[in-house]
């Protein structure tokens, strides 16, 4: 159950979801962000029972209104044919605005453009929006309010930790099962990264409750910090994960049917999300520009 309402329970819960099987995790996390942004700009919109998402990345050509219907694409559109209801963004009279659509029709699906090695179990692709009626979710500019936009991406982070520690079980089921896991060499490799993971769920923790509770409210921009942060170290602890497996499994690692190998091509692709390193420098000029001691950060 994802408690939309304690956001360190859903925190958890979204890293033990990745854990286990990471593209359903991303599917997971999509219908909770949906499901809180509805709820906050026009509560009661979604229909009973639907399975939510956010599409957001647009295709050729991109989605806009036209005679009160959607023209256009959007592209990475993670759950086609699981996703019932997804928002999508619309340029609509030069603003974004958030649009709720019906999308289980198949023939508008074409996963066959998601040639990713990785994450091919989300059943993501285009989708063609041409002709739905758009219900309206909240006003222009509300996809972009914080600190539910940027604020949000401690789940981006909550998942590449999940993948992580999923990563680095299988890796020990492996050598476990070739009696190689108590050598030096590979516990020398794991258990930094490891002690690493551990210490990292504490920041996502921490940004999951200033991003959904009253101080990310007053702040938001120590909000959208702290969840750049989480998700920054998440990505590069992943990677670095991923080539400690790398050498820890060997040539086995990258034969077909290999979990680390799976897990791992599932790990690196998610890890590429979007504006890197604007994000890396909207943190730190945020962190560096406050006042007083940098660990009140953490305390607010």
């Amino acid at each position: 159950m994802l408690d939309d309402d304690h956001p360190v329970d859903l925190a958890r819960s979204l890293v033990a979801l990745a854990e286990a099987n990471l593209p359903l995790a991303r599917l997971c996390e999509g219908h909770v962000n949906a499901r809180q942004l509805v709820e906050r700009h026009a509560p009661g919109s979604a229909p009973a029972g639907a399975i939510l998402g956010v599409w957001g990345a647009d295709g050729d050509p991109p989605v806009t209104l036209s005679d009160a219907v959607l023209s256009g694409r959007k592209r990475y559109a993670s759950g086609l044919g699981i996703v019932t209801d997804a928002l999508v963004t619309v340029l609509h009279d030069g603003a974004c605005r958030l649009a709720l659509v019906d999308v289980t029709d198949p023939a508008r699906h074409h996963p066959e453009t998601w040639d990713m090695l990785g994450m091919r179990a989300t059943v993501s692709g285009d989708v063609d929006l041409a002709g739905l009626a758009p219900t309206w979710i909240g006003e222009a500019g509300a996809y972009h309010i914080e600190p539910s936009f940027v604020g949000g991406v401690w789940r981006i982070a909550a998942l590449q930790l999940g993948g992580t520690f999923g990563l680095i079980g299988a890796a020990r089921d492996y050598l476990s099962a070739l009696n190689r896991l108590e050598t030096e060499a590979q516990i020398s490799r794991l258990t930094p990264l490891l002690g690493r993971s551990l210490a990292a769920f504490g920041l996502i923790e921490k940004a999951a409750q200033v991003a959904q509770g009253p101080s990310g409210s007053n702040d938001p921009e120590r909000a959208v910090a702290l969840s750049i942060q989480a998700r920054l170290l998440t990505e590069e602890l992943a990677q670095d994960t991923i080539a400690a497996v790398e050498r820890s499994v060997g040539l086995a690692h990258f034969a077909r049917g290999s979990d680390t190998g799976r897990i791992a091509r599932d790990l690196a692709t998610y890890c590429r999300q979007v504006a890197r390193d604007a994000m890396e420098q909207r943190s730190g000029r945020i962190l560096l520009a406050r006042k007083g001691p940098l660990s009140d950060v953490w305390h607010g």
